[in-house]
This record gives C-alpha cells, structure tokens and sequence, in this order.
C-alpha cells in the first residue's frame, strides 16, 4: 500500500471516529458542552493576548470536530493540500 493510500485511510478511519463517537445522544450533550465552552458561535477577542490565544485554541479544538463531523473523507484530504487517489464511500459510516 502507497504511503498516500495509507494516509488517505488514516483520515478515513479518524473521521469515522469522531462520527461514532458524536452520534448519539450523549455525544449531542458534549457537542452543546463543548460548543459554549469553546465559542463556537461568539467571538474569541479578548484584550489581554493571553486570554484570547486559550479563547482561539478552544475554538480550533472545535472547528476540528466539526470538520470531521460535516466533510466528506475527499473534503478532509482535500484540507491536506492533496486529491484523494479514489473515490471512497460514506456508506461505512
């Protein structure tokens, strides 16, 4: 197996993580938890420096949940600066 099949299964399999892992009642729970904690949804300015890097890695955190809970596998590799070398479905998730 190429070394790009190998990453490309490797993001496959983490997004399919994050999937399984959100899809459920108590991962809706976390997601909401995990939402106001991390800002998602108000801004992260703040005007000690400090405050606003922890505010900004909070809100990385969850923009990377949400990327591998709403991308296809293509989308997500497509992030990595490369073209998936097949077409793979969602159909295992």
């Amino acid at each position: 197996m190429k070394l790009v099949d190998r990453i490309q299964e490797f993001i496959s399999k983490r997004r399919l993580a994050y999937v399984r892992t959100f899809d459920s009642v108590y991962g809706a729970e976390v997601l909401y938890d995990l939402a106001q904690f991390c800002r998602a949804n108000t801004s992260c300015f703040h005007q000690d420096a400090r405050a606003h890097a922890v505010a900004e890695g909070r809100r990385e955190v969850w923009l990377r949940i949400q990327r591998h809970l709403k991308l296809s596998d293509e989308q997500l590799w497509a992030l990595h600066g490369a073209a998936p070398t097949s077409k793979r479905s969602d159909s295992d998730d």
